[in-house]
């Protein structure tokens, strides 16, 4: 498992490493890692329909999905508004009041379900099964790290300010700490040992990367519970922002997770300026590194 976890590792750092200038070879890798992404999405989509007895353990998922959502939910609400009293942070009114791009961002965080779902009905009605799924979206996903990690070191982005922005730091801490304490809670409901139940709570809203990392360790259907409880976040999060952002832009920046640095940073800005920017994205960027670092150094303890 050890091996298991250097591996999940290793390209994002290679990729982090590697300074590129090529504008054309960044679109290039861009597009990419939007590909991939999906294609990857299909294969957990796949992998999950070509379980055996998926029919007699849907009912197990939707329970275990709903109730790492909500526990993840109101623990990082708590963390997050804890840290939002300890380090108040004003706003100015945002400039321009949410428009129909906003609807659209929030329709496209159903893309993600429904590739899983296309790849789900095509491994349990159409396709044979098929044994290299779970490697082929290992590999894949270990070329998607890389790229991003590539996209991350070349986004114009200093390392040391990231580390230096004491709000999105703190924000990035509290949202990972209080979803730690969440996993924790679970544990007996889980039925897992406390190692997995903290790995499965360390996504962060990366479900891309959580679906296929928990799924190869504990099994497709948990692998499916991972994804959904990720994919999930980042719709609520498109949805409460807006509202949560004005007084509390903590709580509202945090619980995007890794997503506040890309998919939730429109919204983000949108509805909570411009000085929220450089904080969403601080704390999305060291989300993204640390849900695949707390992920396998969890799972190295089995």
């Amino acid at each position: 498992m050890l091996t298991g976890a250097l591996l999940i590792l290793a390209p994002l750092f290679l990729g982090f490493a590697l300074a590129l200038e090529n504008r054309r070879v960044m679109t290039l890798i861009h597009y990419s890692v939007e590909g991939l992404v999906y294609f990857i999405l299909v294969l957990l989509g796949l992998g999950l329909g070509q379980m055996e007895g998926l029919a007699a353990q849907l009912g197990g998922m939707v329970a275990q999905v709903l109730m790492l959502l909500a526990s993840l939910f109101v623990a990082n609400m708590v963390g997050l508004w804890l840290f939002h009293r300890w380090q108040p942070m004003s706003l100015e009114p945002a400039e321009n009041a949410l428009n129909h791009g906003y609807r659209r961002l929030f329709l496209a965080g159903l893309k993600p379900l429904l590739a899983v779902v296309v790849g789900l009905l095509a491994g349990y009605y159409l396709l044979p099964v098929f044994p290299m799924v779970e490697k082929l979206a290992t590999w894949s996903l270990m070329v998607l790290l890389f790229l991003i990690g590539v996209q991350l070191r070349n986004a114009g982005l200093s390392l040391r300010k990231l580390l230096m922005n004491r709000q999105g730091l703190g924000i990035a801490l509290a949202l990972a700490a209080s979803s730690l304490v969440a996993g924790a809670a679970l544990v007996p409901w889980l039925g897992l040992p406390w190692h997995d139940a903290l790995a499965v709570a360390s996504g962060f809203g990366w479900y891309s990367l959580s679906g296929v990392v928990i799924g190869e360790a504990l099994g497709p259907a948990w692998g499916g519970v991972a994804f959904l409880n990720d994919v999930l976040r980042e719709i609520v999060a498109l949805a409460i922002i807006p509202m949560l952002i004005a007084r509390r832009p903590a709580m509202a920046i945090g619980y995007g997770g890794a997503t506040a640095m890309d998919f939730t940073l429109p919204v983000i800005r949108s509805s909570g300026g411009l000085a929220c920017v450089p904080v969403a994205i601080a704390s999305g960027f060291l989300l993204s590194f640390l849900s695949p670092v707390l992920m396998a150094v969890f799972l190295s303890l089995g």
